[in-house]
């Protein structure tokens, strides 16, 4: 008589094909787990973190509405590259209104000048000695 072996099959055979299942399940329509951590002393709330994560695919992420790693310039090479375009166009709206400024300044200086006389004339008369 036999009897059956209680030490379970390892990973590698049958398993693998059922994880692939689950995790390609898992990516296709996403899961999530949510929970809040909260931390309270004598009924005063002191510390509350609130945790949300999401497991799915990019695909089923973009039908949700969920890109924030397309505008990160850290995960997302196009995204730092909006970022320098985004940054260059204002440097040179900056400079032009630098150069606008400068020219108009410039204009100002080259204008004649009256000569503005100091003083009122009954006081340049009592200076002279009138």
């Amino acid at each position: 008589m036999t009897m059956p072996s209680r030490i379970p099959e390892p990973y590698g055979q049958g398993g693998g094909a059922n994880l692939a299942d689950i995790l390609e399940r898992v990516l296709d329509k996403g899961i999530v787990i949510a929970g809040d951590i909260r931390i309270n002393l004598l009924d005063i709330e002191l510390l509350t973190i609130k945790l949300r994560l999401i497991v799915c695919s990019v695909d089923k992420a973009k039908e949700m509405g969920i890109d924030w790693w397309e505008d990160d310039p850290e995960l997302s090479s196009r995204a730092h590259s909006k970022e320098l375009t985004r940054e260059n166009a204002e440097l040179r709206a900056h400079v032009a209104e630098l150069e606008q400024l400068e020219q108009s300044r410039a204009e100002r200086s080259k204008s004649p000048r009256r000569k503005v006389e100091q003083g009122r004339p009954e006081e340049r008369r009592t200076e002279e000695g009138t």
